[in-house]
């Protein structure tokens, strides 16, 4: 059995919408077999689909697939320790899990670009899929059915809050929010802010990131979906913070800052004593550089 460790990730960075995404050191496990059934189950108790709808069986059998190998089952034990339907990357490790395990299984026939094409295939965008994957900060574009990406590596002073609210929000329910339509001024405004993100992450030049991650696309509407939102960003820039967004589609909210963790914690653990943060949970963490390996 092998076993294969992916980690979470977040994605937008504020106007990057479904095309940037950095991947963080909390940690979900796949460990993976052949079988002659579809055999799949959970080693920390979090409830999970156990049947062909599972979508790390699902992955693993699309690559088979796509390797032209009978699939008759595989063998599968999670431990999930990325909250789901948070916007920190469930299910695109999920994707990311299945694929890359089964590609192990069958020898490696796939290089890592060819799975990140896999990947956004089923996740239908690239932004979370590409960091899970290749680790560190990835600047995505589809092209056709291939993805065009280039990434670098995060240095370890960053450092990432990531702050859980007690409620999910569902991909779909976020992007029914946002208009179908935008200004021709809004699009530029998004444009030249994405742009910079990825510059200012090739470049190290973080001090451009609090410009380079206001949106206009998608944060103004989804931000009332967030009770507390809004007041994260607010405290995130009064404490210090390079960036502030909301990781994904949301539900959690990110704030990216400079300096020591414990100062960091400090932070967090005061903005999340008032009241009207009952229930909400935090994580420190560090970009991951590595993505998907096998242990």
């Amino acid at each position: 059995m092998i076993k294969i460790r992916i980690p979470a990730s977040t994605a937008n960075i504020g106007s990057g919408f479904d095309s940037l995404g950095i991947a963080l050191d909390l940690y979900n496990y796949v460990e993976m077999e052949p079988s002659d059934s579809c055999d799949i189950s959970s080693s920390d108790g979090s409830n999970i689909p156990t049947g062909e709808d599972n979508l790390i069986f699902l992955s693993a059998k699309k690559v088979y697939e796509k390797a032209g190998v009978p699939f008759s089952g595989i063998r599968i034990i999670e431990e999930n320790n990325i909250p789901f339907a948070r916007g920190l990357g469930s299910s695109s490790a999920c994707i990311i899990g299945g694929i890359f395990g089964a590609n192990k299984i069958l020898g490696e026939p796939f290089t890592k670009s060819e799975l990140l094409d896999i990947a956004a295939e089923i996740e239908g965008h690239p932004d979370n899929v590409s960091p899970a994957l290749l680790g560190g900060f990835t600047a995505n574009a589809m092209d056709k059915c291939s993805v065009k990406y280039c990434r670098t590596d995060i240095p370890k002073n960053l450092v990432f809050a990531a702050f859980v609210p007690p409620f999910e929000l569902k991909t779909a329910d976020a992007r029914a929010v946002m208009p179908k339509e935008i200004p021709i001024k809004d699009a530029v405004y998004n444009l030249s802010r994405s742009a910079l993100i990825t510059a200012a992450f090739l470049s190290e030049k973080y001090e451009n990131l609090k410009t380079a991650c206001d949106d206009k696309l998608h944060q103004p509407y989804r931000l009332p979906l967030i009770p507390g939102g809004e007041k994260v960003i607010s405290e995130s820039y009064k404490n210090g913070a390079l960036a502030a967004y909301i990781s994904g589609a949301g539900s959690t909210m990110m704030a990216i800052f400079e300096k020591d963790k414990e100062s960091v914690k400090t932070f967090a653990d005061s903005l999340l004593s008032s009241e009207e943060f009952f229930g909400w949970k935090y994580f420190i963490l560090n970009a991951d550089n590595s993505g998907a390996v096998a242990l």
